[in-house]
């Protein structure tokens, strides 16, 4: 089962797939631009100590996000089954 969360509220070591880049304009294409387009696989590698920005793991490369940013970024994460 997916759930889906923006980019921002994942935790390091969680693995997702891009659904959506929300925004318009220049922000959106920028974003997008980074490789953050719909269907991209991203894991979340850390989360610095004052909690912005995230660093992200996409399409091979670290990328660094503000939180703003993250936010607009929708992805869905695999539900763990037990």
């Amino acid at each position: 089962m997916r759930t889906l969360k923006t980019l921002k509220t994942l935790r390091p070591g969680v693995e997702a797939r891009v659904i959506r880049v929300h925004g318009g304009g220049a922000l959106r294409r920028r974003i997008m631009e980074m490789g953050l387009t719909p269907g991209a696989a991203v894991r979340v590698r850390k989360i610095a100590p004052l909690g912005d920005p995230i660093e992200i793991l996409v399409r091979g490369y670290a990328l660094s996000l503000r939180k703003a940013d993250a936010a607009l970024v929708v992805v869905a994460t695999e539900a763990a089954t037990g």
